[in-house]
């Protein structure tokens, strides 16, 4: 059985304020650069292997799929589609606001300006299928956003609207997903 693995990108200052990032390109907090540190030693340490790191084009991934290569010496290429999705009007909102929530739940709403989630939906799924059809093969790791890590979390398990908006992952998580024969 194939599998991959996913990792969000370390902690970035409207992280810590609490922001929604969306397709901004935000920095990596100094914590920030420390976690994708540890990541890439847990990696290493854990005895995960991987063909080829892909990551999101967006600075915070970039620079975290950039240490875990570094530390395990695994391959990395960037891969447009793990942009994180563009969440429009909303981006440097606040992530609990109770307006972004309740958007967060219609899937064909492009956030004024954004990408709707069944567009996100389609790059990601159309990724992770390539992925799958390789999974006998390579194995790869994400490195990207937590917008992302839900739409992977729905490509493998089945989610209501309301948990898909309200699943994500921590900082620098790292997640298995194992592909049905």
């Amino acid at each position: 059985m194939g599998h991959l693995y996913f990792v969000r990108h370390g902690q970035t200052i409207w992280n810590v304020e609490n922001k929604i990032c969306g397709a901004t390109d935000i920095a990596l907090t100094e914590f920030g650069h420390e976690q994708a540190v540890e990541t890439g030693r847990k990696i290493a340490e854990e005895g995960i292997k991987a063909d080829e790191i892909l990551y999101s084009p967006l600075i915070r991934a970039a620079e975290t799929a950039r240490y875990i290569s570094e530390i395990t010496g695994i391959p990395r290429r960037v891969e447009p589609r793990l942009i994180e999705q563009n969440f429009g009007k909303w981006e440097g909102t606040p992530r609990n606001g109770a307006d972004f929530k309740k958007a967060k739940e219609i899937f064909a709403c492009n956030y004024e300006g954004g990408e709707s989630m069944l567009h996100l939906a389609q790059r990601i799924y159309n990724l992770l299928d390539e992925i799958k059809a390789e999974s006998g093969e390579k194995t790869y790791i994400l490195v990207a956003h937590n917008g992302i890590a839900r739409m992977v979390q729905s490509y493998f398990h089945d989610m209501t609207n309301e948990e898909y908006a309200a699943f994500g992952v921590k900082n620098c998580a790292v997640v298995r997903y194992d592909f049905d024969e």
